[in-house]
């Protein structure tokens, strides 16, 4: 006989709702991650392209990036209102719209059009950072990290499979009458375009409304906070402060460092091939691990695995900044570590801020912590591409080193101020 007590039928029903959730958003992933990669692979090579200078490389990530920041909390209030299909789905739809954009400014070669395209792609990368949080909505407390880095798993599948098809879908443009460039932008427009269709007819029923329904009626008025009360509510609690910490770093240092790669490699005539292969072992680093970065956070306690994401991130900035753009293997090392601290940050940070908050306030600190984790990415994103045009990449990679080794000191210390119990 089992030892494992029987589950109520409410549970049960819950539990089967929870992995057809977990399904339906891994399959979305997919195909979102797929559009992302496909994307990011060449947005700062189209950007150089057409300004004529490599700082643009950086303006057109962090133009990304703000636009998965300006995103993410409209997208966050439609979940919390109308549940995470509607803010899903509404989010690849727009990210569908910005791929498009993109391709019409390659063919004009107009650089402002071009940010306004890329403006709106991210909103597609805030639709895929929100789906890791669906995945905790119905999740029972002990596999909650699991449950999320599942969905953050199922990226994996179309994100190293996406920068692999940048030549193959630069040919395909080219049939078609768009620039090379374009072409693997216009692959991220479908892709985003299926993924809000697999969202809208089957995710259901909708796993946040099913959550909310005891939560709000507990606490109406919290669950109508706005962007600085919901912030004041998450810097209050010490380890909600330490997951939003977490993420922001965790991201901004992935993206300064990720996004300047190419243009780093560029710059020695390696070909789009070769690029996709390093970005490539930096997407397996980022999420093909992170089911066991999901079981550390559940086993041995969220906060070790923030600080130990903390450290690999800062190695993997030193490794990554004294290779030569030439050096396909030492690149592919460190920007291998990049993605695993970026994994451990995310799902450890994600599921730490989420358990910190009121059942109520959940929705609004998910949609707060994106905002600012996605705004320091944009930030860094920014400053990476000028520091790489007025210094160096070594500059970058070491700048990024020492701003990590700080947070993860300062982590720490407010680790040990407020112990993590689980």
């Amino acid at each position: 006989m089992s030892s494992e007590p029987a589950l109520s039928p409410r549970r049960a029903e819950t539990a089967v709702v929870q992995r057809r959730t977990v399904a339906v958003l891994s399959a979305a992933q997919i195909l979102g991650g797929l559009g992302v990669a496909v994307g990011v692979a060449v947005g700062a090579l189209i950007a150089a392209d057409i300004a004529g200078t490599d700082g643009a490389g950086g303006l057109a990530q962090t133009f990304s990036v703000l636009g998965a920041a300006v995103a993410a909390v409209p997208l966050g209030r439609l979940s919390r209102r109308r549940g995470r299909r509607a803010g899903l789905a509404t989010g690849m739809a727009t990210g569908a719209a910005g791929a498009a954009v993109v391709v019409l400014a390659s063919v004009v070669r107009s650089l402002p059009l071009l940010l306004g395209g890329l403006l709106l792609f991210g909103a597609a990368t805030a639709a895929g950072l929100q789906a890791r949080y669906g995945a905790m909505d119905l999740a029972a407390p002990r596999r909650a990290a699991r449950a999320l880095a599942t969905v953050v798993w199922a990226t994996t599948v179309g994100s190293v499979l996406g920068p692999n098809l940048a030549e193959p879908a630069g040919r395909f443009g080219g049939l078609i009458g768009l620039p090379p460039l374009a072409g693997p932008f216009f692959i991220a427009m479908l892709c985003f375009a299926c993924a809000a269709t697999v969202l809208v007819i089957l995710l259901r029923p909708d796993p946040l409304l099913l959550a909310q329904r005891e939560a709000t009626h507990d606490d109406p008025e919290s669950a109508k906070a706005g962007f600085l009360t919901t912030l004041r509510l998450i810097v209050a609690r010490p380890r909600a402060l330490i997951g939003l910490v977490a993420v922001a770093s965790s991201h901004m240092a992935m993206v300064s460092v990720m996004v300047m790669t190419p243009v780093h490699m560029h710059h020695v005539a390696v070909t789009l091939t070769v690029i996709g292969l390093v970005i490539s072992v930096h997407i397996v680093g980022m999420y093909g691990l992170s089911p066991l970065t999901g079981w550390l956070a559940d086993s041995v306690g969220r906060v070790p695995v923030v600080l130990g994401g903390a450290v690999l991130t800062a190695v993997a900035a030193v490794v990554s900044g004294a290779a030569p753009g030439g050096s396909v293997v030492q690149l592919g090392i460190g920007l291998f570590l990049l993605g695993l601290g970026w994994s451990c940050g995310i799902v450890a940070g994600s599921a730490l801020l989420s358990e910190s908050m009121p059942a109520a306030s959940r929705t609004s600190a998910q949609g707060v912590s994106d905002l600012v984790m996605n705004g320091a990415a944009a930030l860094g994103g920014s400053v990476a591409g000028v520091v790489v045009a007025q210094a160096s990449y070594a500059s970058l990679g070491f700048g990024t080193a020492i701003l990590m080794a700080a947070i993860a000191l300062l982590q720490a210390a407010g680790s040990r101020a407020r112990p993590d119990h689980r």
